[in-house]
């Protein structure tokens, strides 16, 4: 009879065949929308490869009213009016006009409302800040902004990248030859207007980015994932505004009606169904809009949509080209060099890591993203809240949880610095620093007087006394979107001292583990493969005993 034998050995084998297939069946078993049939994205992403941008129907170098020549840029903007006659008005409703904006929580927000660990605050300080407000000569409080001819056209329009506003003039280009900074010997040239006029177009990465890239007062410090680099990012900083991906604009994502810009970081979406397209729904600038919600080939990996930003795996780091500011400290400000004058001082990188006027800067590349719960609302700190200096004080705050079906979990910058506060009041401190005047910080190098002007300024009491408290400010990271073999992997989070090992309220295989759980489970796992060992091996033992029989 032993030449049976081979009959169990055959059954053995169909035994384990099975058992693969139905594995792999189990493993693969999931929705396949995402690698059948035809998403919205799809339909979108096939028109656009058959899709030429518009081209303007008008060639304003043959328009009259732009022949020029022009003396200042209200008269361009008075040129423009002519015939663009309600856009002016379009844009004076805009959160880039106003600088002010109701969050949804109530609070008072916007640029003239909010303070921040950089430079501070806005008011007194104008005539630098609104060096980025898209109008002209917002130099202090008393700026009339119902006048049409302040709003600024070419600064969103400009085609030839020769206008510039001048970094003091309040909105100004500079209208004669100037130098900038004094005593440096490099001369800001006017800008031809009419040229200017003549040539005006879409937005750009690069008219955004005259602002959003240098917001904080330099190339790269405030946001990270905003800088100059951007203008023309290598495929591998950006896939989507990259010359070598999809070429993106700003507006491409941050659509606009009636001049209202979507996607600001005041009103953001967190969790979005993936159910809008953009230019038909300005009110959303997200990931899903165009990717929908089962982007992945695998359906695992769609698995972590709903709790998990694209961003947090597609922008592993930002930062990646130059470096973003990480620290400030303002108390070491105002220390002189051995002639007793002001001066900067810059590490073997030439990054900028002491400045008289500002203080003592921490700059880093390659940053890794912290990471928080985000449901999309954001809250800040007024001028009037309370403060403990004992404790870092949150400059802003994301809110979110685990368990209110909404938040996801959203990659940030983490901004700590130093700061001024009022210690009398325990409110943080609103300093006076460009100007003129000897009350002006970067002039006299004075606190007592700056913060003084600052305050009263600003209408807030003010006690005469001044400490230093530190603070930290969170920022979206949105932009550097990684090619897809940079991005993150399973290990990247599934693993002690991952990159989520902080966030809380989520189980996270690889990274959640009980020593007892994890030995009792082996355990039991273990037996039972010996016990499924045992009874396979006897059942083919006795089975071939009966067929030797």
């Amino acid at each position: 009879m032993r030449e049976r034998k081979p009959r169990a050995r055959f059954w053995l084998g169909v035994l384990i065949l099975t058992l693969t297939i139905l594995s792999a069946v189990f493993i693969e078993a999931a929705p396949l929308s995402a690698q059948e049939g035809t998403e919205p994205a799809d339909v979108i992403a096939q028109a656009g490869s058959d899709f030429d941008a518009p081209i303007s129907t008008a060639d304003h170098s043959e328009f009259a009213e732009l022949a020029g020549p022009f003396a200042t840029g209200p008269d361009v903007t008075a040129a423009c009016l002519k015939c663009h006659t309600e856009a002016a008005e379009q844009m004076m409703a805009t959160t880039h006009w106003t600088w002010e904006a109701i969050a949804p929580d109530g609070g008072e927000v916007g640029k003239n409302n909010v303070i921040n660990n950089y430079c501070v605050a806005v008011t007194s300080n104008e005539p630098r800040c609104t060096s980025c407000h898209t109008g002209y000569g917002y130099t202090d409080s008393s700026f009339d902004f119902s006048v049409e001819t302040n709003v600024d056209c070419l600064v969103c329009h400009d085609t030839t990248g020769t206008y510039k506003k001048f970094p003091t003039g309040a909105g100004h280009p500079v209208y004669e030859p100037k130098e900038f900074p004094a005593g440096s010997g490099n001369i800001w040239q006017p800008p031809d207007l009419a040229l200017v006029a003549q040539n005006v177009g879409e937005t750009s990465r690069e008219t955004c980015g005259a602002c959003h890239f240098y917001g904080g007062g330099g190339d790269g410090v405030k946001h990270g994932d905003l800088d100059s680099s951007m203008a023309n990012p290598s495929f591998d900083l950006d896939v989507h505004m990259s010359p070598d991906g999809e070429d993106f604009t700003c507006t491409t994502c941050h659509t606009a009606n009636n001049h209202q810009i979507s996607g600001s970081r005041y009103e953001m979406a967190a969790h979005d169904t993936g159910e809008a397209i953009p230019a038909l729904d300005e009110d959303l600038a997200t990931c899903e809009s165009c990717h929908g919600t089962e982007p992945m080939a695998d359906p695992k990996l769609n698995d972590h949509v709903d709790t998990i930003a694209c961003q947090t795996c597609h922008i592993p780091e930002f930062a990646r080209e130059l470096p973003t500011k990480m620290w400030w400290d303002w108390s070491k400000a105002g220390q002189m060099n051995a002639e007793g004058v002001p001066y900067a001082e810059k590490d073997d990188n030439g990054w900028v890591v002491y400045d008289t006027k500002k203080g003592e800067f921490v700059w880093e590349m390659n940053v890794q993203p912290d990471y928080v719960w985000f449901d999309g609302n954001v809250s800040y700190l007024a001028a009037t809240d309370t403060i403990d200096p004992d404790s870092v004080v949150d400059i802003n705050t994301f809110h979110g949880s685990p368990d209110d079906g909404v938040s996801r979990i959203w990659p940030v910058k983490t901004f700590t610095g130093i700061q001024p506060y009022d210690a009398g009041n325990n409110v943080l401190a609103i300093p006076h620093l460009f100007g003129s005047d000897d009350a002006a910080y970067w002039k006299t190098y004075n606190w007592d007087a700056a913060l003084a002007a600052g305050m009263a300024t600003a209408g807030y009491d003010y006690s005469g006394e001044y400490g230093w408290v530190e603070t930290q400010m969170l920022w979206p990271t949105t932009h550097m979107v990684a090619p897809a073999e940079d991005a993150l992997q399973c290990e990247s989070c599934h693993t002690d001292d991952g990159r989520l090992e902080n966030v809380e309220g989520v189980y996270i295989p690889g990274r959640d583990n009980n020593a007892i759980v994890d030995n009792l489970g082996w355990g039991i796992l273990g037996l039972a493969l010996v016990g499924v060992v045992i009874h396979g091996g006897a059942r083919i033992v006795l089975g071939n005993r009966r067929e030797e029989r």
